[in-house]
């Protein structure tokens, strides 16, 4: 049951993003585009996804397991650090030369041609470097691990 729930629930973030444009690099980028062809569509689509989840976060706060059995965790300290930022930093400007973040990445994939496949292999390429990256740094500096920034 929870893998019809993932599927499902995947299947229609996909749809929300074929529908509202998102997998369009040229929308996307002119989001990011203020001072030229501003395109404020992205807007819209986060609101439609934030002003739900505000509800459903307050829910789920009240909760100790999902509506299917699974226990829900509890959320993460808000905590800005180092991590955060820089990994900030590094999305949104893969985003913004890309037009592409990792879910519209992967709904392209069926129309986006070479260039779709090939930025899904550069973001799996880089998930699968971070882990040996990120302890050979903290073995560089022992007395301040990346993680704990």
């Amino acid at each position: 049951m929870r893998n019809l729930f993932a599927f499902l629930s995947g299947g229609l973030f996909g749809a929300g993003l074929l529908v509202s444009g998102m997998v369009d690099t040229a929308k996307v980028q002119g989001w990011l585009d203020v001072f030229g062809a501003w395109d404020p569509t992205l807007a819209f689509v986060m609101g439609g996804a934030v002003v739900p989840m505000f509800f459903v976060w307050r829910l789920a706060a009240r909760r100790s397991q999902s509506f299917l059995g699974n226990p829900l965790p509890r959320p993460a300290a808000p905590l800005v650090d180092r991590n955060l930022v820089l990994g900030s930093l590094l999305f949104g400007a893969g985003w913004g030369i890309a037009g592409l973040c990792p879910g519209p990445a992967l709904a392209s994939l069926g129309f986006g041609g070479w260039q779709g496949a090939l930025f899904v292999a550069a973001m799996i390429a880089g998930m699968a470097i971070m882990p040996p990256l990120r302890a050979r740094l903290d073995k560089g500096n022992p007395a301040a691990p990346l993680s704990d920034y």
